[in-house]
């Protein structure tokens, strides 16, 4: 039990130290105080706060769910930094609104069948109930529970709504030349074939280096893959980090075809780059060369506004009163602002800069991918991973063995290569035809 040392100040009056016993049963303080009360509130909340963190202490279950999962379970070092950055977000936006205020030991199953009921009236969908109740809470009660912190689980044996399991729509070999004629440049081509070609996730390929790669052999070493952070969730505040394992955390060797290695080896040799160069990365751009503006009396006059007034092109009335977004009026805004903000003493925002040459996944797929989608105009729009889907279907379809290919794409477990089975438009025609065979038989006899 704690207690109250008293002892003389330096101005000769009396103060107490708040004392009070830790684990390993040595006298610590919680502070000094000048009266005694105040003392004994700090020795006792020093008490209080130490049970908290006391094994077969009942009382460690009345704090809150929040101080819990925020300052116990959250920051455990063995969630994987993505991991970390995903629960974060799905516990402050879905979980701890609603749980976060109660304590643990008042959490029953009863409590997360109404928090189900509460995510489905606010319309969140079946996938998101279920990795918030079966990812997130149930392994945050599981920890409590072997911690000792609380002795009931509240997820086990409390349902969710069914996740339908939806059909996988795979790019066709015509779908995919019509988006890869429609990307803008050869880079933005090879990565997209390399990606077909080879079946890597997102993360192996912007981490593809030139000496993953034996140029005789033709086979590549993945080894490697680079995730992409917010930087509050990096160990070094930057936005890219690599891991030195891929997802299955074992490395794997595959074959590349003749064709796609000779584009490789082609686009080496035209960058210049060395073993360790990422082979596709974001690449200093080259300076811009300057231009002439013309005169703004000189480019004539814009489109009639509301009022039926024109404007000439260039200048700021012609920006704001005449609604013209040309480049020559744009340009013309913004020298306005520029020299508004030197006049008030504002510098200018400093341009940002990349900390490292990967390519940001939403970078390629709203910069490239989706705009290529858009001018391929084939009524749907896929993901850029949907790429791995469509290597591993053409390779089953073409009839290349089950385990061979989940050796290639690094999958844990063959059923989930299996699903890749059958799953292009014209796999299912041959059934097709078998059946209109023998249905149509009877036509056959009766001519």
């Amino acid at each position: 039990m704690g207690f109250a040392k008293e002892r003389t100040g330096k101005d000769g009056k009396p103060r107490y130290t708040a004392v009070y016993v830790d684990l390993r049963g040595s006298e610590r303080s919680a502070g000094t105080f000048s009266s005694r009360k105040a003392a004994d509130r700090a020795w006792q909340k020093a008490e209080v706060d130490l049970r908290q963190g006391r094994v077969s202490d009942p009382r460690r279950g009345r704090q809150t769910f929040r101080r819990y999962v925020e300052e116990r379970w959250l920051p455990n070092p063995m969630l994987e930094p993505t991991t970390r950055e995903k629960y974060t977000y799905y516990l402050n936006a879905h979980i701890l609104p609603d749980l976060g205020a109660m304590q643990l030991a008042d959490i029953f199953p009863e409590q997360i069948r109404e928090w189900i009921a509460k995510m489905q009236r606010d319309g969140q969908s079946a996938w998101t109930i279920q990795y918030c109740k079966n990812s997130i809470l149930s392994s945050i009660f599981t920890t409590a529970v072997n911690d000792q912190v609380t002795y009931i689980h509240p997820c086990r044996g409390v349902r969710i709504p069914t996740v339908p399991a939806t059909p996988r729509s795979i790019i066709t070999p015509e779908q995919f030349s019509a988006i890869y004629e429609a990307l803008p440049d050869a880079d933005a081509r090879l990565l997209v074939e390399t990606a077909i070609e080879s079946g890597l996730r997102w993360g192996e390929l912007t981490e593809f280096r030139v000496r993953d790669l034996d140029l005789v052999t033709r086979m590549l070493t993945v080894s490697r893959k680079v995730i992409e952070l917010n930087r509050e969730f990096h160990p070094d505040g930057k936005r890219f980090l690599v891991k030195h394992y891929p997802k299955d955390k074992e490395y794997r060797r595959l074959k590349l075809s003749q064709q796609i290695v000779v584009k490789i080896k082609a686009h080496i040799t035209a960058e210049n780059l060395g073993p360790d160069d990422l082979l596709f990365a974001r690449r200093t751009a080259p300076p811009v060369e300057l231009r002439a503006v013309p005169e703004a009396g000189t480019l004539g006059l814009t489109a009639p506004n509301e009022a039926g007034r024109r404007y000439r092109h260039g200048t700021l009335s012609a920006y704001n009163a005449g609604r013209c977004r040309c480049e020559h009026c744009r340009g013309a805004f913004a020298d306005y602002r520029a020299k508004r903000r030197a006049a008030s003493g504002a510098s200018p925002r400093p341009p940002r800069v990349a900390d490292d040459e990967h390519i940001g996944r939403n970078v390629f797929r709203r910069g490239i991918w989706h705009r290529a989608c858009e001018a391929a105009d084939l009524g749907i729009r896929p993901r850029v991973h949907d790429l791995r889907h469509a290597h591993a279907s053409w390779l089953l379809a073409g009839g290349a063995d089950l385990q061979v290919v989940k050796e290639r794409l690094g999958h844990a477990s063959i059923m989930t290569t299996q699903r890749y089975l059958h799953t292009l438009p014209d796999a299912d025609e041959t059934a097709v035809e078998a059946f209109s065979r023998i249905r149509n038989r009877a036509q056959g006899r009766s001519a």
